[in-house]
């Protein structure tokens, strides 16, 4: 089973935002000593948990610090954008770091409304379009817009013999059925929607229509995921994703807690209930335990592949929980924090 990281590039309090990419950086050098085979970069907005808007620079950044991983976004808000423009973009990663760039695309705006119409340049970013835009951006990555398109006759530079990888993303069944419909790889957000995914996975690989890019169906299952030597110690470093989540619902923008923020929150019944609901979109525990439970989900969902996003109240303890992952996955990697660190001792910061 193929295990990757997905990255939210998040600012934990008492740090800056360049800190956090800067331990990007760092991380992305460690997962590949451990043997990870791809890494994500999410897209957000005027979050101040969350450093990363445009993953489509710093995929280049984390590709360029890195040999082996293939790298790419999870992902792309593409209602935003022009899909010509997402098209050239990823064009020149490719042509950068051939055969290691993915694309993966989602739908949903990223933010909250009034940061949504900024971004979107005075309109909010709707839907309504987002199966053309797909289309249209695949038939400019790879050359195969139709003769009558009105676009057929642009071509998206730089040309070249390799072309990324395209995905579509979500936590529910609309973009597991485009996926299907247009012959795309899929990535279902677990650490979203903790419920009724493995309908919408099953479903994706029972509707899939082979394309030229994509003749089979991939699935890849995306999981938030706690990992420390014992369960009581995965139980106390998720408190601070717990105090993330509950303020994400109550509406307040703050950095990530740090992890004695978190040991020092005190929760009221209902926040605590709150707590308890969201749990069910993560994995915690010591890494047999959690191994077990990512294999059990990876036959349950059929998925091909496991990504994983790790947030924690301290950098350190995020970097060894992936760690751990690859030792009872046996990744093939380094197997050791102290190795994977060793490779970044470089600026993580050009």
């Amino acid at each position: 089973m193929r295990l990757s990281v997905l990255d939210q590039s998040p600012i934990i309090s008492g740090h800056t935002a360049v800190q956090a990419v800067a331990e990007t950086v760092k991380l992305a050098r460690a997962a590949e000593a451990l043997g990870y085979h791809r890494y994500w970069l999410a897209e957000h907005h005027s979050t101040l948990a969350l450093a990363d808007p445009c993953p489509e620079i710093l995929v280049g950044r984390v590709a360029a610090a890195t040999s082996r991983l293939r790298v790419g976004t999870g992902g792309v808000l593409l209602p935003y954008y022009s899909a010509l423009k997402v098209a050239e973009q990823f064009r020149m990663l490719e042509a950068l770091f051939p055969g290691r760039i993915d694309l993966g695309i989602g739908r949903a705006p990223g933010s909250d409304q009034r940061t949504a119409i900024a971004v979107g340049g005075g309109r909010y970013p709707t839907a309504e379009e987002f199966p053309q835009q797909v289309v249209d951006l695949v038939g400019h990555l790879d050359r195969t817009l139709p003769a009558d398109h009105p676009f057929a006759r642009v071509t998206a530079q730089p040309a070249g013999d390799t072309a990324p990888e395209v995905w579509l993303l979500g936590s529910s069944d609309y973009s597991g059925a485009l996926a299907a419909h247009l012959g795309l790889r899929f990535s279902f957000a677990h650490f979203i929607s903790a419920h009724g995914g493995e309908a919408v996975m099953r479903g994706y690989r029972a509707r899939y229509r082979p394309s030229a890019l994509e003749p089979q169906p991939y699935a890849l299952l995306t999981v938030f995921a706690v990992c420390a030597e014992t369960d009581a110690e995965a139980d106390r470093l998720a408190g601070a994703i717990d105090l993330r989540r509950l303020r994400m619902e109550q509406g307040i923008n703050l950095p990530v807690p740090s992890q004695d923020e978190a040991d020092g929150y005190r929760y009221s019944a209902h926040e605590r209930a709150v707590v308890e609901r969201n749990r069910a979109r993560t994995l915690i525990g010591s890494p047999q335990r959690l191994r077990d439970r990512m294999l059990e989900l990876a036959e349950r969902f059929a998925a091909d592949e496991l990504m994983v996003l790790t947030i924690t109240g301290d950098y350190a303890t995020r970097l060894r929980s992936y760690e751990l992952l690859a030792q009872a996955f046996d990744l093939g990697g380094s197997g050791s924090a102290d190795a994977a660190t060793a490779r970044t001792a470089a600026p993580a910061v050009a």
